[in-house]
């Protein structure tokens, strides 16, 4: 297993992408790398997203669709 798996591997197991996204826009954000309004869409977009394929997934789930 390469390097780049096993860091893959510890993220998806241990920490949320939702909490992933938030901190690296906010570190980019902080080091100037983006501007405020570019880390409010990107946290917005990607959270937006995020949350909507939660909202599915419960809904599928309280149908007993899986």
């Amino acid at each position: 297993m390469s390097r780049g798996e096993r860091i893959d591997r510890f993220i998806n197991k241990w920490v949320s992408r939702k909490l992933t996204v938030f901190v690296l826009a906010s570190v980019a954000l902080f080091n100037g790398y983006i501007s405020g309004s570019e880390w409010i869409i990107i946290s917005s977009i990607y959270l937006g997203i995020e949350g909507t394929a939660d909202v599915i997934e419960r809904l599928f789930k309280a149908r007993g669709g899986y």
